[in-house]
């Protein structure tokens, strides 16, 4: 057979190794796209919407979730789930009295929750993201109760505004509080990681 025979047999094993690589890329690419959107929702949009850039956008919601995977995050004990229910309704009746007063305590009180889950709560951008994973569709709500908190700690922002920033952290609030335990072999596999520690005092929490 003439050098040139072999020469053309084997670029035509290069194309088509290339194109099965190609199409099996875009299959995977496809395939996180498709459970990105599903899992996240609204907030895949915003991620999107916030970079410019469809891949960049992905990269970082894979990055939120390994991230969250990291993280030692559990259930309230029953006790505490109790506690928190029952101060969280004592800051709701003392809203009609002083509605400022009752912002600055459900935000004060999903914090607390927050820490007691186990979510680093030092940064809100941080907290924002850890959010987004485990709820990604009450994580606008938290967005917009903070938006509105800081703008009643500048000044008075109405009655309504604050009722609107209640309803928002009230929202997130009743999803710390619940319990959703999920199997290591439900996470997706690009988010799996090999995580050490494994929480004895409570339920460990996937994200929901």
């Amino acid at each position: 057979m003439p050098a040139w025979s072999w020469l053309v047999i084997a670029a035509v094993v290069v194309i088509a190794i290339a194109l099965v690589a190609f199409l099996a890329l875009s299959r995977a690419r496809r395939k996180r796209t498709e459970r990105l959107e599903r899992h996240f929702g609204p907030e895949y949009e915003r991620a999107v919407g916030e970079v410019g850039d469809q891949r960049a956008a992905e990269k970082e919601l894979v990055a939120r979730e390994r991230r969250r995977q990291k993280l030692d995050i559990v259930a309230l004990a029953p006790d505490a789930r109790a506690k928190y229910d029952e101060h969280w309704r004592t800051v709701q009746t003392a809203f009609v009295d002083n509605p400022s007063a009752a912002v600055g305590d459900a935000d004060r009180l999903v914090t607390a929750v927050m820490r007691e889950r186990g979510y680093p709560v030092d940064d809100f951008d941080q907290r924002v993201a850890d959010v987004s994973v485990d709820h990604p569709d009450v994580v606008e709500h938290y967005r917009a109760a903070h938006t509105l908190h800081l703008a009643q700690e500048q000044g008075n922002i109405g009655v309504e505004a604050q009722r609107e920033a209640f309803v928002h952290y009230r929202a997130l609030f009743e999803k710390l509080l619940e319990t959703d335990v999920e199997s290591d072999q439900d996470k997706p596999q690009e988010a799996k990681h090999d995580n050490p520690r494994r929480a004895n005092r409570h339920h460990r929490i996937s994200p929901s």
